[in-house]
């Protein structure tokens, strides 16, 4: 694989095979032009270089010549995926997430103001996350990898951080009361953030010394927020002040380790890690599902409790549920079911078959890679660069 300095990378080219940053982080796929923003960002984060299999295009070639192996020819056109959350039979899912978000976003605003807010409101919330959880959960996964809302930052940051927390509870199949108490505290557990200065929250630099030590009071702020103001029980203050503990006692504001975390805060601590990394950041991409558990997987019970570790990977797979993944015939499918036992080889549904015929979601050919011994999944590929929403 070819190393091309950044420096050297021309807006409007494209080229015969994927273009990535680092690991598996997807730039362009084949035949998609490089941005000015693209390179602009690359510079923003220090990168120095990008890689690439395959070979720049000759100047003035359209995307619809590149075949799906990445010649030049009179090949199909690049394949275009409908928007998970446009597909028939999706959008009231889709509306009950973005309703969601906006809601908690009315409230957070109330909250970064000191208004008074309704905690029955707050309530009504989980109550209705819960129920789309247990009725629609590989689509609200899949929502959450593809990113479909981009704004709303915070508000959409606490709803797929509750929802993932919600997941990996249920896989320890706790009692209801429990996993109500930490559903809540991880909607909440960044709210400490809305009380910090402005200038702090949206610098795009490095911080200050002094800056950092005031970003990391924000779990007591959110604690008191909890259980102060919102008059929520002890029990969640605790998820929500200790959800920056890490495992080996590096974390903060109190240094615990190991069991000395309430067992809720280390579910919401990888929850809200996998979160963050598959979402855009001002300062970098998101990732996509299958790079963020690689990362995970590395952390080498460091920041995170293993057991939480494996119960969110048994809960959602190497490649998790919602994942838009290559396979070795050159098809695209959607991850629809995963086994602890064959992570590599889950249930998949194709959107694109080998030949380029792309089905609408929930349309294509449903495949068990368990039994289809001659397919295998290549890599994982980022949904956000074979949808309408690609800018």
């Amino acid at each position: 694989m070819k190393q091309i300095p950044v420096q050297l990378l021309q807006v409007g080219s494209m080229y015969t095979k994927p273009v990535y940053v680092e690991d598996n982080n997807l730039l362009v796929p084949a035949g998609i032009a490089i941005r000015k923003k693209d390179v602009e960002r690359l510079v923003s984060w220090g990168i120095d270089t990008v890689r690439t299999e395959g070979e720049m295009l000759p100047p003035g070639t359209k995307p619809d010549q590149v075949g799906p192996g990445g010649g030049v020819g009179n090949a199909a056109k690049l394949p275009v995926l409908p928007s998970l959350a446009e597909a028939p039979g999706n959008q009231g899912t889709y509306r009950t997430y973005t309703d969601l978000i906006e809601k908690l976003k009315g409230i957070f605003k109330d909250i970064a103001i000191g208004s008074s807010v309704e905690v029955h409101a707050i309530d009504v919330i989980i109550s209705r996350l819960l129920q789309v959880i247990r009725e629609k959960r590989e689509l609200i996964i899949g929502y959450i990898l593809a990113g479909e809302v981009k704004h709303h930052d915070l508000a959409k940051s606490s709803i797929n951080t509750a929802i993932l927390s919600c997941l990996i509870t249920m896989e320890f199949k706790v009692p209801n009361h429990k996993l109500l108490q930490i559903v809540t505290a991880a909607l909440l557990h960044d709210v400490g953030m809305l009380r910090l200065p402005r200038e702090i929250l949206d610098k795009r630099g490095g911080l200050s010394g002094p800056e950092r030590q005031c970003v990391q009071t924000h779990p007591l702020m959110s604690y008191r927020i909890a259980c102060k103001e919102l008059l929520y029980p002890e029990a969640v203050g605790l998820m929500v002040s200790q959800h920056h503990e890490y495992w080996d006692g590096t974390g903060y504001p109190r240094q615990l380790a190991g069991t000395q975390i309430d067992s809720g805060a280390r579910i919401i601590s990888v929850a809200d890690a996998f979160e963050a990394m598959v979402s855009q950041k001002p300062y970098r991409n998101s990732m996509i599902g299958y790079q963020a558990m690689k990362n995970l997987l590395a952390d080498n019970s460091r920041r995170f409790d293993p057991n939480v570790l494996k119960a969110f990977i048994k809960t959602m797979g190497i490649y998790p549920i919602g994942s838009i993944v290559l396979l070795n015939n050159g098809a695209i499918a959607r991850v629809t079911e995963v086994r602890n036992e064959t992570p590599l080889r889950p249930k998949i549904n194709l959107l694109i078959n080998k030949s380029g015929k792309v089905y609408p979601p929930n349309e294509g050919e449903t495949i068990d890679l368990l039994t289809e011994k001659t397919l295998f999944i290549t890599r994982a590929l980022d949904p956000k660069d074979l949808t309408k929403a690609r800018e």
